[in-house]
């Protein structure tokens, strides 16, 4: 039996994915972090075993590959979100968000490599993010970790070809997962309006395109980065911003400078949008500020 290990998938796109491969015959080992009971339901669900791990953890990857074994198939999609101005960004954050969302990806696939190499056959396929192709304001290391994981599959797919190995990725648009929890209704309809099929995406769209890039049928596919965004149009209300955030962003710019400050608003630039009653709380706080254009 065809074995494949997907990381993150206690949940969301990666349990979509697990399951989408096990329908396909794949023994799909399950990973978690930090969602032990439903990682282990779904392995229960399976018929296989889920493993903690953090793939940041280069060392616990090892641990992860040792008791797996070699496998034919990779889906590195764990991975973690970052939203808000880079200027309030501390260097763990930042640290963080790099570590496992790109430094995961290169901790397993490094340890995935050599048995398909030994096999000259195998398949990786990396969750990137539509943000790593256009870029996001206010999720600035989030775009960065994603676009850099685009590059990193272009570049070990031509490194892995003469091995028999194909390397691609898929870059999901707004997908309705734990990571859109933080937003309202009101923010996802807003969302809606950006797709043009006119509605979020479920988990089970992105899977079926990783169960594609798995199968045979994708057998002369390698090096490629596969939307599944539903045509969306990166809006700045995808990633709005609560008034604390915008208040503090503007605070910190309005003490800066010296003399009057005339604000312009350039929502659909920035994702900050200078509401009436924001522009009142702001002048109320610093008589520098004279008005807005």
């Amino acid at each position: 039996m065809k074995k494949a290990l997907v990381t993150g998938s206690s949940r969301g796109i990666g349990a979509a994915a697990a399951r989408a491969l096990a329908e396909d015959g794949w023994r799909v080992t399950i990973n978690y972090l930090n969602s032990r009971e439903r990682g282990e339901a779904l392995a229960a669900e399976l018929g296989t075993e889920a493993i903690r791990c953090d793939v940041s953890d280069s060392a616990q990857v090892r641990e992860m590959f040792e008791r797996v074994g070699g496998v034919d198939l990779l889906v590195s999609n764990a991975g973690i979100a970052w939203s808000g101005l880079l200027s309030d960004m501390t260097d763990e954050e930042w640290r963080r968000i790099v570590s496992v969302n790109l430094g995961g990806a290169f901790n397993c696939c490094r340890a995935a490599i050599p048995h398909m190499v030994r096999e000259k056959a195998g398949g990786i396929i990396c969750v990137s993010s539509v943000l790593g192709v256009y870029g996001g304001s206010c999720e600035t290391a989030y775009s960065a970790t994603k676009g850099a994981l685009i590059a990193f599959v272009k570049g070990l797919a031509k490194e892995l070809g003469p091995s028999g190995i194909r390397v691609n990725g898929v870059a999901p648009g707004a997908v309705d997962t734990d990571m859109l929890d933080c937003f309202s209704a009101e923010e996802k309809a807003a969302m809606v309006e950006g797709i043009y099929l006119g509605r979020l995406g479920r988990p089970e769209d992105i899977a079926r395109v990783i169960r594609f890039l798995a199968s045979e049928e994708a057998g002369y596919v390698t090096g490629q980065i596969i939307g599944a965004d539903g045509a969306m149009v990166i809006s700045p209300y995808y990633f709005s911003l609560p008034d604390s955030a915008i208040l503090n962003f503007y605070d910190t710019l309005a003490q800066r400078v010296q003399g009057p400050v005339l604000l312009y608003n350039f929502p659909e630039r920035t994702g900050y949008d200078l509401r009436p009653d924001l522009v009142l709380e702001l002048a109320t706080r610093h008589p520098n500020i004279v008005g807005i254009k």
